[in-house]
């Protein structure tokens, strides 16, 4: 079984996945750098040069590629639940955990990342909020949620073993 991190960007997937890797002894995956490794480009450059959609293509690929290992923690791009494939491939593969932050804590979290293509904005405040609010039915068909806006990585990791162990953490 894989798990799969998934959740608007700062609310901690990479960190929580190393921790969660770990802890459970299982690979780690960040798809945004197997998509900069497989691209030989920075995603903010992916982004700039051939657009949000062709990069939703790759990330869509390279999730269908991840889904094939075993023992795997994977943290998932920010809107890798756009897609219904996504969500059935990880649901066919593994158990989905949504990690989510409030705005303000995301934006504190992102502020000085400058690979953020999506944040590359005037106010970024409110494009952060323009975004949740548009992904927030995607996110929502994910059964298990963890607010990370006031916990440390290892409570973090410590609820996603609770979930893991003690239910079907699997896609409603």
């Amino acid at each position: 079984m894989n798990i799969y991190l998934v959740g608007f960007m700062g609310t901690g997937k990479t960190a929580v996945g190393k921790a969660l890797a770990k802890e459970l002894g299982f690979g780690f995956a960040d798809l945004d750098d197997l998509i900069e490794a497989k691209e030989g480009l920075k995603i903010v450059d992916i982004f700039a040069k051939k657009g949000e959609s062709y990069f939703r293509d790759l990330e869509s690929k390279v999730l269908k590629e991840t889904s094939r290992k075993q023992e795997l923690v994977a943290a998932c791009g920010g809107g890798i639940v756009l897609r219904q494939d996504n969500l059935n491939i990880m649901h066919d593969s593994g158990a989905a955990v949504c990690l989510e932050a409030s705005p303000e804590v995301i934006y504190r979290r992102t502020k000085d990342h400058f690979h953020r293509p999506l944040l590359n904005v005037e106010n970024p405040q409110a494009k952060i909020k323009e975004l949740l609010d548009k992904r927030v039915s995607f996110y929502a068909k994910i059964k298990n949620h963890i607010d990370t806006s006031d916990l440390s990585i290892e409570e973090v990791v410590d609820k996603i073993n609770k979930i893991i162990q003690t239910t079907d953490s699997r896609l409603e």
